[in-house]
């Protein structure tokens, strides 16, 4: 992820630098010291949409030991919503205090307009504790929705506007890979490399190498060009098959599996009782990745 600027860390004002100041947290309409946890809604714009439940039942127990030490933000809901107040920062602190059993929370209202909600709390989750990619994209796909164009969304979070386009491509991608890249499976550079494929079974069969053999990203993009290679230049036809691999059906099962683990063509010349079998690459990066499946002793 390039940064624009080394704004995280230093506060919301630090993170919207072209903003007029405070222009959508205007100063506290009111301050609290409790609120009842149900009159509170979760932001219906919140970013992070997974919360790890072990890391919740941890700040539960704290809260439990020492209480909620910071107050959760919140605006006043609208008229017609069926709890008077809504989050706008604070979210895993609120749903830790439900865990925790606690009837109430410190909480501070302010005024937040609604076309702000979004903003205010993304800028917030990337100042305290990244997204993963996929909730960045959800995000970034939601303020664009709003007019903002990929420049400004990028200079509201200090990033440069192809991180940006970078991250809005990760939604190209198909639900499961998608969900990949939430849990942790793949990375953002590893999605990247599956975008470079638009064939949903080579996609797949990228997929599936990279967990397995826990390959670098540099890897995968190798891989993910040798896949690529067919659809966007025309390849040599291959010679006429041995006619004894040409009526074998065995032989020609064992071609089918070595081509589909190796990820290259392959050629059987002569018999099941002699012959030579024939690995086909293109270029250093592919025999390396070649060599290494094979040495490694992994089976179709």
């Amino acid at each position: 992820m390039v940064m624009r600027r080394n704004a995280l860390g230093r506060g919301l004002d630090a993170l919207i630098p072209s903003a007029p100041p405070r222009r959508e947290l205007e100063p506290a309409t009111r301050a609290t010291g409790e609120l009842a946890v149900a009159d509170i809604a979760p932001n219906p714009d919140q970013p992070r949409r997974r919360f790890d439940e072990a890391e919740l039942e941890r700040l539960a127990e704290s809260i439990r030991r020492h209480g909620v030490l910071q107050p959760v933000v919140v605006r006043r809901a609208p008229s017609d919503a069926a709890r008077p107040y809504e989050l706008v920062v604070g979210e895993r602190r609120w749903r830790a205090a439900q865990k925790a059993g606690l009837a109430s929370l410190p909480a501070l209202v302010q005024h937040v307009e609604p076309d702000a909600l979004l903003e205010v709390a993304l800028v917030e989750n990337v100042q305290r504790r990244d997204l993963n990619p996929i909730e960045l994209a959800h995000a970034f796909r939601a303020l664009i929705a709003t007019g903002r164009t990929q420049d400004e969304v990028g200079e509201r979070v200090g990033l440069e506007r192809s991180s940006v386009a970078n991250h809005l491509r990760l939604l190209e991608l198909p639900k499961e890979l998608q969900e990949d890249v939430e849990l942790g499976t793949l990375s953002l550079g590893h999605a990247k490399a599956l975008l470079s494929l638009a064939n949903p079974a080579r996609r797949r069969l990228l997929r599936d190498r990279i967990v397995e053999e826990a390959l670098s990203v540099r890897a995968a993009e190798a891989l993910a060009r040798t896949l690529a290679a067919p659809a966007t230049a025309p390849t040599p036809a291959p010679a006429p098959a041995p006619s004894a691999a040409k009526h074998d059906p065995n032989l020609r099962h064992l071609i089918e599996q070595l081509q589909s683990h190796l990820l290259t063509r392959v050629r059987i010349e002569g018999a099941s009782g002699h012959g030579r079998i024939e690995i086909h690459f293109h270029g250093p990066e592919e025999l390396d990745r070649l060599a290494r499946t094979i040495l490694e002793g992994r089976r179709a």
